[in-house]
């Protein structure tokens, strides 16, 4: 296997990535270039497919060029993609119809309005174990086919195809040979029904979708094609939506494992094994992935502040210049101050679910100063954090032994800490945070014998586990001070 290489592409919602991966795990190139966003509306976002592509594969020739390999040295090639994204082109020409509409567009917000006047939001949750939302790829597909001259009796007659980017990308890559998605992107389109493992017929008649355009779906380390470069055959074998590919990387492999990824906002899954878990707190129940025979569940959760919340003291109230000074700045803060940030700029969510929260500080005193806030909207993302987990642990039955980190903010000691004593849990940082790049290889180095699972385990290099040290008493404490000051944001813009 010396010789040999995995390729993970990585295609998110502002960038399309490219890494090569040798059988040690190490991470041998990487290629990235961003890719034009479009925004013909307010509310509306959309992308070039074919752009996409284009950039895209661009990417992976440039990561190969880069690691100095040849194509006959790629054992196979994982893919990970923004999530929910859809694209619906034409089977017989190859070209998208539309733009893709991306999951941030909000132009079908009216029609999940519809859905739920109809009484039909709770049939859909029980079935695709998501709520009506315009984040979804069902009323994407509806509205394309409702508002593009033509759409629909191609669609109709069977001429049309619709896919998230991975099952865009595949059909390109194979040259149109596989119109095939995996369990976990299926499960995101609110089509899918995640118990019978199949589209849904009833939702498809409510929704007036034919069955023709959908994909195959397959588990996530599958055969699914080859993309031919340079004459030779590469296989594709593995993937999976970005953040199932990212607790699948963060080897999150056992019922009550979980990963948070701190960006702008935080997505948290936790792994609940082969049984779905319904969630009662507002949480989402999805498929984390397919592998060996078996599909495997997750509860996933958002904090819509995050990132955003720090950005907002480097640029909003100019505390410091750039986000690293908030570990330095949060360390310089009085102890037990009091003071409780609540981040709730765009209301809160799950378990509150409140659109009519706003921000607020509580706790000031004449002796308050920007360490003291700065230390306390730290806080707020491991408050947040604790919020989704309690609920998780609350619908799944399933209690959390240690806590799996990625993104920007786990560089940030003082948060990471935090993060481990309000828990009451270890926190864990791995030394590699191409989590979800890695989920994807993984994926396709099982399917290819690339790797074993062993294997894998042992490529997961610890950089650091965070232990609580914080006394039980101060923890309780500290959360009810917490839920006090969430609980006096709530419904701040009603009359």
């Amino acid at each position: 296997m010396s010789n040999k290489y995995i390729v993970a592409i990585d295609q998110g919602t502002t960038s399309c990535r490219a890494l090569v991966i040798a059988h040690s795990g190490d991470i041998i190139a990487t290629a990235q270039k961003e890719f034009t966003q479009i925004f013909p509306k307010p509310g509306w976002v959309e992308h070039d497919p074919e752009g996409i592509v284009r950039v895209q594969l661009q990417m992976v020739r440039d990561a190969m060029t880069q690691a100095d390999i040849a194509s006959h040295q790629v054992e196979a090639i994982g893919i990970t993609n923004q999530r929910e994204t859809t694209v619906v082109w034409n089977k017989s020409t190859g070209k998208p119809i539309y733009n893709a509409i991306v999951w941030q567009d909000k132009r079908t917000a009216d029609l999940c309005e519809q859905i739920k006047s109809e009484g039909w939001a709770d049939e859909f949750n029980q079935r695709t174990g998501l709520v009506v939302d315009s984040y979804f790829s069902a009323t994407k597909v509806m509205w394309i086919l409702e508002h593009i001259p033509g759409a629909r009796e191609l669609a109709d007659r069977g001429q049309l195809a619709m896919g998230t980017i991975d099952t865009w990308l595949i059909w390109k890559m194979t040259g149109g040979n596989q119109h095939i998605t995996d369990y976990s992107n299926a499960s995101r389109t609110m089509l899918y029904n995640i118990y019978k493992l199949e589209w849904d017929e009833w939702i498809l008649d409510r929704l007036q979708i034919p069955r023709s355009i959908l994909p195959t779906v397959k588990p996530s380390s599958f055969d699914f094609g080859h993309y031919e470069l340079d004459n030779v055959k590469i296989p594709i074998r593995g993937v999976a939506g970005d953040q199932q590919a990212a607790l699948f990387g963060q080897q999150c492999l056992e019922p009550g494992m979980a990963k948070n990824t701190y960006g702008t906002g935080c997505f948290m899954l936790m792994q609940t094994g082969e049984k779905a878990s319904a969630s009662h707190n507002g949480l989402l129940t999805t498929i984390a992935w397919g592998l060996d025979g078996k599909v495997y569940y997750a509860l996933e959760g958002s904090v819509f502040i995050a990132g955003a919340a720090i950005q907002w003291l480097r640029d909003g109230l100019q505390f410091f210049q750039s986000a690293s000074e908030s570990e330095s700045s949060a360390l310089r803060a009085t102890p037990d101050h009091g003071v409780y940030v609540v981040p709730a700029f765009a209301g809160m969510g799950a378990p509150y679910w409140d659109m009519y929260a706003r921000g607020a500080i509580f706790g000031i005193t004449r002796d308050t100063t920007s360490a003291e806030i700065t230390q306390a909207t730290l806080d707020s993302l491991a408050y947040q954090t604790k919020d989704i987990l309690e609920a998780m642990q609350s619908d799944s039955g399933v209690s959390l032994d240690r806590l799996n980190v990625d993104g920007g903010a786990t560089s940030n000691n003082y948060l990471m800490q935090f993060q481990a004593d309000i828990l009451g849990v270890p926190v864990v940082r791995p030394k590699v945070t191409e989590t979800t790049a890695m989920g994807a290889a993984y994926l396709a180095g099982l399917e290819t014998g690339f790797w074993s699972k062993e294997q894998i385990a042992k490529i997961r290099a610890i950089d650091r586990e965070f232990v609580p040290i914080m006394l039980e008493q101060q923890r309780i404490d500290s959360y009810k001070g917490w839920q006090k000051a969430v609980k006096r944001t709530l419904g701040w813009m009603k009359d």
